[in-house]
């Protein structure tokens, strides 16, 4: 084989040689094996929460396997096609072969990170809430554009995006929406999203064609579980009602169905306007608002202040994470990682994977050098 084509076999093995360490491999396939069996038990779903825990445990050891040893096999097999390839002057066979090795490199790589969502919350559902900032209208019109951005990253992942609470600007765009993104790692893969995010951009808005610079700021919170306690007190809460904005049909325009609880000794607030029923849409609510407080204490643990999402922060310069300027040039940068790509048009349609990979690496990095 070619030596670059080597070089790049070999970091293929070093990251699953890593995957198959960070799994921990052989505790893995024996948890498996056990978890096989008590799932098998006619007994187990007389306590729903208990197996509802196992099976998720099971399902997520299973796809880790699954997912090393395929990669494995893929690699094996790619090699002695290219091998082959060789011996027989085959340049087609060689050809495709090196071109699943790319893939691979990447896919192993990203297992590799994905070992590493073992944060307490990492694997649950999540809400992500997007806020525009300073910019008005154009702000607004990037708070839309960053919904659409997110929307279309879950749906390239396989996750469920539930609209929570939407509130319109007054031109364009949005003023403020609140998403629940369901699936497996949803929130280990987004938090790292909570910050402010700048757009630089000739303004559609703007009859001279002017350059303007506008912000949202997104907040990512855990989904948790109803065993998990977080103390509220009915004391420290602010319930308001109002008539809910987006669509849903006559009645939940012309009720007060929509829910606003406002947390008053941490200034933390959540509105939900979903459902035509107010009580759904106050229980809606209260989830989210324990999420937050979940996340709060979350946070205030790892002592990262780069990731805290306090609601009274002016969303502006400050606390910036990344960076999207679509005027004069074309680059997106994340400002804690320095990773950077000048393919606007792919992240805004989603591809946010890179920024992702290289925020939680970098995340795991800070909190191993604070031990």
């Amino acid at each position: 084989m070619r030596a670059e084509i080597e070089t790049q076999v070999e970091e293929i093995r070093k990251s699953l040689s890593l995957l198959r360490k960070h799994l921990d491999y052989d505790n893995a396939v024996r948890r498996l094996e056990e978890l096989n069996a008590l799932s098998e038990d006619p007994d187990l779903w007389n306590d729903p929460k208990k197996a509802q825990d196992l099976m998720k445990e099971r399902t997520r050891l299973e796809s880790g396997i699954k997912g090393l040893e395929a990669s494995e096999q893929e690699l094996e097999d790619n090699i002695a096609f290219i091998e082959m390839g060789e011996l027989e002057e085959d340049a087609d066979t060689v050809k495709e072969a090196e071109e699943a090795l790319a893939v691979l490199k990447e896919r192993a790589a990203k297992q590799e990170i994905e070992t590493l969502l073992s944060g307490e919350a990492d694997a649950n559902n999540c809400f992500l809430e997007i806020n525009s900032g300073a910019g008005g209208t154009e702000a607004c019109d990037w708070a839309n554009i960053m919904l659409r951005m997110y929307t279309r990253w879950a749906d390239q992942h396989g996750y469920k995006v539930e609209y929570l609470e939407e509130t319109a600007g007054e031109e364009a765009g949005i003023k403020s929406v609140t998403i629940k993104v369901a699936g497996h790692n949803a929130y280990g893969w987004l938090k790292n999203e909570t910050g402010t995010h700048r757009l630089v951009r000739i303004s559609p808005f703007d009859s001279s064609a002017r350059r303007h610079t506008s912000f949202a700021a997104v907040s990512v919170s855990p989904e948790i579980d109803d065993n998990i306690e977080i103390e509220i007190e009915e004391k420290d809460l602010r319930v308001d009602t109002y008539r809910a904005s987006g669509a849903g049909g006559q009645h939940v325009n012309k009720t007060d169905s929509a829910i606003r609880i406002t947390h008053i000794p941490t200034g933390i607030v959540v509105q939900c306007q979903n459902d035509r029923s107010q009580h759904k849409n106050r229980a809606a609510a209260y989830k989210m608002l324990r999420a937050r407080l979940y996340e709060a204490e979350l946070q205030k643990r790892e002592a990262e202040s780069q990731a805290e999402h306090d609601a009274k922060t002016e969303i502006g310069w400050g606390r910036q994470i990344r960076s999207y300027v679509l005027q004069p040039y074309q680059m997106i940068k994340d400002l804690r990682t320095n990773v950077e790509t000048s393919n606007s048009q792919a992240v805004l349609d989603g591809d946010l994977d890179m920024f992702m990979a290289a925020a939680l690496a970098h995340r795991i990095e800070s909190a191993s050098e604070d031990y």
